[in-house]
């Protein structure tokens, strides 16, 4: 059977390049070369993966963020990276300019929001328990 084969999650933002550089530091993947684009004429960019599904970012005008876990704007989707080290992950997502969520509903995972408020988690690998 011919299915669909799962290529990327793409998230909206006001700014691209910089949620791309986020999540490229917070994941250690490239992100895709502008080639003769203007850093303000792109629309869409993605981190390069390989053969595997990757992240990409869409710019969005008037972009609203998230208001989890409650609120007028939903979260729509969140991300799940996980994690030997809980702690070392927080040190980490922070220092790159993750927020860590006020609500922390679970004690193996923890809850971050990105740059422009994407909502996403790390969360303890199970054989790390």
């Amino acid at each position: 059977m011919n299915l669909p084969h799962f290529q990327l999650t793409a998230l909206d933002c006001p700014d691209p390049i910089a949620l791309a550089h986020f999540y490229s530091a917070l994941t250690g993947l490239e992100v895709e070369p502008l080639g003769d684009f203007k850093p303000e004429e792109v629309e869409w960019i993605e981190l390069l993966n390989g053969q595997a599904p990757t992240l990409a970012f869409q710019k969005v005008p008037g972009f609203v963020a998230p208001t989890w876990p409650e609120g007028a704007v939903p979260q729509q989707a969140h991300l799940d990276f996980t994690i030997d080290d809980l702690d070392r992950g927080e040190a980490h997502v922070l220092a790159i300019g993750a927020t860590k969520a006020s609500f922390q509903p679970g004690t193996t995972f923890r809850v971050y929001l990105d740059p422009v408020g994407h909502p996403f988690c790390l969360v303890l690998r199970a054989d790390a328990q």
